[in-house]
């Protein structure tokens, strides 16, 4: 009986060898161009990433598809399939970049500082939500998708607005040396739990534009984020650090520590996927979890994840971008006021909320920039966005646009407000402890 089903079951097809060709030559010119334009970005002074996500744009359809379109659709074919092998590679750079960063998070530190965390959180998070909600509604009909209610339009417009980027933020912290210091450690914290609240606006706006608004819904969005923290923190923790310790300290720890923080941080992301959370939501409590380990140790999963996972992400976000939309008066008109509002309400929220709580002008004008930093998620966002049939291809664009040209503006700022913020002793310790 066994050996009958054993034979009459179906084999899995292997992946094509065309498909297997064009994914490889993919991978090998996303990350040459990344490699490249970030080389570019370093020669002027402002951090890889912002070439890398520029990359996605010279080489998908704004750029090389407007000079070559038969090249541009013969490199990157519009088949979902195909592209969804590249963003699968792309995803697993996001995930261990998060789980990298939140490795870096001085929890004892940002328990100290709730109060900060607290309220620059919630005004970073309050006053863009309302000024996006509020633009939402004043959305030209024509740039509108079929079908799509006003109030579902702006709530989710509100959301896309109001989020930071933490793939973003934590490579422009680690690639400007600043995950150490106070500022990178507030910024982390507020936009990990900005964002977490975003993911749950996203479930419930999700819901609103498909099945309709249940209260079932937003109490199952809510249990599960709670649910998740407290499980990696009470559960997971106590279970993993004592493992991660015994590894740490034994002979063979050099061939086994970073294989299993990426074994950790993965799994997490699966688990916190599988809820219905966002999987950067469970990396990022991954992290956390592992804690600050030997940098000697972890070095080799860093360097892969730095220099080859995380720049094919940023390249393939800018490959979604088509700017020739933006020649429409209209669109070009709502793209530059919706990007002036969420770059003022974001900035505004960030730094009063900061002056509120004491924090110096330099200290807030870098909280502000750091956390205008909107990146990979809006562009998730505005992907879900699409996916629902609540963006227009036009909106889509627009958000696009406001991940791109936040990206792009934070460094130089986070840069010029921290080089006049002193050192403390504190993040030379922590500086210390980071160092091989």
């Amino acid at each position: 009986m066994l050996s009958q089903l054993v034979h009459s079951a179906t084999p899995v097809p292997f992946i094509a060898s065309g498909t297997l060709t064009t994914v490889l030559m993919q991978i090998a010119l996303l990350l040459a161009t990344a490699s490249a334009m970030g080389w570019i970005a370093r020669r002027i002074g402002l951090p890889a990433v912002v070439g890398e996500i520029i990359a996605g744009v010279v080489i998908g359809p704004s750029v090389l598809g407007q000079l070559w379109p038969a090249a541009q659709e013969w490199l990157f074919p519009s088949n979902a399939s195909q592209q969804n092998l590249v963003d699968a590679v792309g995803q697993l750079g996001v995930v261990l970049l998060v789980g990298l960063a939140g490795a870096e998070l001085d929890s004892a530190f940002v328990r100290r500082r709730a109060r900060v965390v607290t309220v620059v959180g919630v005004c970073a998070f309050v006053v863009p939500l309302a000024a996006g909600v509020a633009a939402g509604f004043l959305i030209p009909a024509s740039m509108h998708a079929e079908g799509v209610s006003t109030t579902v339009l702006a709530l989710l417009l509100g959301t896309a607005v109001s989020v930071s980027a933490i793939p973003v933020i934590a490579k422009i912290l680690t690639e400007m040396n600043l995950l150490h210091r106070n500022i990178g450690q507030l910024i982390l914290a507020v936009g990990t739990t900005n964002d977490a609240v975003a993911w749950v606006l996203l479930s419930i706006t999700s819901s609103m534009a498909t099945v309709g608004l249940r209260s079932g819904d937003v109490a199952a969005a809510l249990l599960a984020s709670a649910g998740a923290i407290g499980i990696a923190l009470f559960l997971v923790k106590p279970l993993v650090r004592p493992l991660l310790a015994k590894v740490e300290n034994s002979e063979s720890s050099t061939m086994y520590l970073a294989p299993l923080c990426a074994v950790i941080i993965v799994a997490c992301a699966a688990a916190t996927q599988a809820l219905h959370l966002e999987a950067i939501l469970g990396a990022f409590l991954a992290g956390m979890v592992i804690g600050p380990r030997n940098p000697r140790l972890i070095a080799p999963l860093r360097t892969v994840t730095i220099t080859i996972l995380a720049p094919i992400f940023l390249t393939t976000a800018g490959l979604r971008v088509d700017l020739t939309l933006l020649a429409d008066p209209t669109v070009a008109l709502t793209a530059l006021s919706l990007l002036a509002l969420a770059v003022v309400s974001k900035f505004c929220g960030a730094y009063v909320g900061a002056r509120l709580v004491r924090q110096t002008r330099w200290e807030a004008l870098a909280l502000g920039a750091g956390l205008n930093t909107r990146g990979a998620v809006e562009i998730v966002i505005a992907m879900t966005g699409m996916r629902i049939g609540v963006f227009s291809p036009s909106i889509y664009t627009v958000i696009v646009l406001i991940a791109i040209a936040t990206s792009i503006m934070a460094p130089p700022t986070l840069q010029y407000a921290m080089g006049r913020v002193a050192k403390t002793e504190e993040e030379q310790v922590r500086q210390a402890l980071r160092e091989p």
